[in-house]
């Protein structure tokens, strides 16, 4: 019989009293003069984040927070998966599996909860490789893996017909849950969609200007913003050995995507609460999941050009400072979008950004839907 069992944060003091050690032992580098956020986390600006990490931040009171939900952990393909499991007060609520992306956590739903709970039974799981479902063990757990793993998730905890939402890597995993499980997936909302033309001239012809400067935003982003993507689909062992030994190096790693990926005009806490930005990374690094969580890039995927046709309904929520924005003819071809919604605001991490947003256009594709 497959088990769930109940599960609560609680991490030891020494690991705590380990990362202020560490920090405090920061062996910082130089910087060019001048060059801002040019060359990367400009050093003033780091340095100031760590030591309100180091002496203001308190983990105790996020992890209390966190253990306000109801958490499990079950085995599915030989992989421990950690989720929370929020049920409405509405017991004819539809299920609703919510998946996060690199570099988020579960954390990044916190804000979602109370108000998509009032009309979905919620089941937020950490992705395998990922926080506390991490680190993986084994080669293969790739978008199309833990889409399955996502199907057995909600079959076990009795939910026969439910929706999937995500952005970034939740994306393409609900995307895939959609393919995988069409007869219990009642449609797919996605704040990040790839909509690459094909090559044909027509597709491109008639595009509006917004929508070729998208075409130039993707570009610009596979030529400057994804040296990321690129060490981690190819590197990633060698990268975790600087994540997992230096706190102040998985900060700047994972700050740099917020600055660059979120709707703030300079600095990330314009778009994201300080402390669930440190929250987030405390879940990296305290788990030791740097490297596995990286794997996933390695792993071989289709990414985001499977062409096999989505089965279900799709919704998609474009936020303007999203890494890539879609265009929805393009999107149209290849997906059977019936639902569009563009925002004035609203960056990569909207379950953070604009959760109010995001909550209401969720709740508003899925009652679309036929019951």
């Amino acid at each position: 019989m497959s088990l769930i069992e109940p599960f609560r944060v609680d991490i030891p003091q020494s690991q705590l009293d380990d990362l202020h050690a560490r920090l405090d032992l920061t062996r910082w580098p130089d910087q060019l003069p001048g060059t801002g956020w040019d060359y990367g986390v400009p050093l003033g600006y780091l340095r100031d984040l760590t030591g309100y990490w180091r002496h203001s931040y308190d983990w105790r009171r996020h992890e209390r927070r966190l253990n306000t939900f109801p958490q499990f952990t079950t085995r599915i393909d030989g992989q421990e998966i950690h989720f929370l499991h929020v049920r409405s007060a509405r017991e004819d609520a539809l299920p609703l599996i919510i998946t996060h992306g690199w570099p988020g956590s579960v954390a990044e739903f916190l804000e979602l909860i109370e108000p998509l709970s009032r009309d979905f039974h919620l089941v937020l799981p950490s992705i395998p490789g990922y926080g506390f479902s991490g680190p993986t063990t084994e080669t293969g757990w790739n978008v199309e893996r833990i889409a399955r793993a996502w199907a057995e998730l909600m079959r076990r905890l009795g939910y026969r017909r439910y929706g999937a939402q995500g952005g970034d890597w939740g994306s393409l995993i609900s995307l895939e849950l959609g393919r995988v499980a069409p007869e219990e997936v009642a449609g797919v909302h996605v704040t990040m969609l790839s909509t690459v033309p094909s090559g044909d001239p027509a597709e491109v012809a008639d595009l509006s200007e917004r929508d070729r400067q998208r075409l130039g935003g993707r570009e610009r982003y596979l030529r400057e913003l994804s040296g990321y993507m690129k060490i981690q689909s190819t590197r990633p062992q060698t990268l975790a050995y600087a994540l997992h030994d230096s706190p102040v190096g998985q900060l700047a790693w994972i700050v740099d995507c917020f600055q660059r990926w979120t709707d703030t005009p300079e600095l990330p806490e314009g778009a994201v609460d300080r402390d669930q930005l440190l929250t987030n990374v405390m879940i990296y690094w305290l788990t030791g999941t740097a490297g596995s969580s990286a794997r996933l890039y390695k792993e071989p995927t289709m990414v985001w050009g499977r062409q096999e046709p989505l089965p279900v309904p799709l919704g998609v929520a474009v936020f303007p400072k999203e890494i890539s924005p879609p265009i929805r003819s393009l999107a149209e071809r290849r997906f059977p979008v019936v639902h569009w919604t563009e925002f004035d605001r609203g960056g990569h991490f909207a379950a953070m950004e604009e959760p109010d947003l995001l909550a209401e256009d969720v709740r508003t594709f899925f009652q679309s839907l036929p019951a």
